[in-house]
């Protein structure tokens, strides 16, 4: 039998959802058996597997010793990582990083104990403000994703509560994410919004705009704003009202407008000519614009933060 006592960044979670987090080889199927007879106890007591856990709720079990982790301080995977991070703005409860352009942002495939969550992990881990060994289920985590060939703002979720927070606000659009791109060609219109449909290959990792609704297909808006443009080359600000793959970098090749050095829709020839494989598309200003409650994250509302970093600035001159 082993106990172990709720923490604050494991409450207000299903107990089905702590149990696949704590116990990372516990099947799925056995999690739900375990429930069921009666292995796993809330406060002494039987319970469902949707029940909600509570801070400081004590958790009973009778399940093998097998699935209690008992990781070294030098296992830690996010200690290969480098700490390499640039930070637009920190506090104790989010982290705003800069990401860089070839820098991936969750592990993939190819990956090489390198990618910027575990960068962060490292980094909040030698600051003293994560240790897993206090935590049964939570690590940090990020809440938006960028392309590895994309640049930009990334938010770090330093808690449970946030995370659970600024998810929420990320799917009620409540956070407002702009662009900055280096078009080739300028649109017909200074300022507009695209409305259209996208659907994705997946085999391709690819994606095609559609003008009319499709099966499969989806909605689509994006919103630009010319602010210059030099040797048939404009620099826009974009705005996702929606959030899709690629969806930017589609868009605008749409109306004939590429995103310069982006070899999958855009000019293959003219990239080469200035010596670019990677886009130049920068997610550049976050703007918090709280509508619901934001519990302990209402401090933000409001607030606009950037980065002026933009590697393709001077391709203007």
């Amino acid at each position: 039998m082993r106990e172990l006592v709720v923490k604050k960044n494991d409450a207000n979670q299903r107990l089905d959802k702590f149990l696949l987090k704590k116990f990372k080889t516990m099947p799925k199927k056995m999690a739900y058996m375990y429930i069921r007879k009666k292995c796993v106890k809330v406060n002494g007591k039987k319970v469902t597997p949707e029940v909600m856990l509570k801070e400081n709720d004590l958790l009973t079990f009778y399940i093998k010793d097998e699935f209690f982790d008992n990781i070294q301080e030098e296992n830690y995977e996010f200690l290969k990582a480098p700490k390499t991070l640039k930070i637009i703005y920190e506090d104790e409860n989010i982290i705003l990083l800069d990401k860089k352009p070839g820098v991936i942002v969750h592990q993939d495939k190819s990956y090489h104990f390198d990618c910027l969550l575990l960068r962060l992990q490292h980094y909040l881990y030698d600051k003293g403000e994560y240790n897993p060994k206090e935590e049964n289920c939570f690590a940090p985590a990020l809440v938006n994703r960028i392309d590895r060939n994309t640049g930009g703002i990334v938010i770090g979720a330093k808690n449970a509560e946030s995370l659970r927070i600024l998810n929420q606000k990320m799917k009620d659009r409540e956070l407002h994410k702009f662009y900055l791109c280096l078009l080739i060609n300028r649109p017909k219109k200074d300022n507009a919004i695209l409305s259209d449909y996208l659907i994705k290959n997946e085999k391709t990792n690819k994606v095609t705009v559609l003008r009319n609704e499709k099966q499969g297909a989806k909605k689509i808006l994006t919103k630009y704003s010319v602010l210059e443009t030099n040797n048939n080359l404009t620099l826009c600000e974009v705005e996702l009202l929606t959030g899709r793959t690629h969806q930017i970098r589609a868009h605008m090749s749409s109306i004939g407008c590429p995103i310069l050095g982006d070899n999958k829709y855009g000019n293959k020839k003219l990239n080469q000519r200035y010596n670019l494989s990677k886009q130049c598309l920068y997610s550049y200003k976050l703007a918090f614009d709280f509508t619901t409650d934001s519990g302990i994250l209402s401090y933000l509302d409001k607030k606009e933060f950037s980065t002026n970093d933009i590697w393709f600035m001077d391709y203007l001159k």
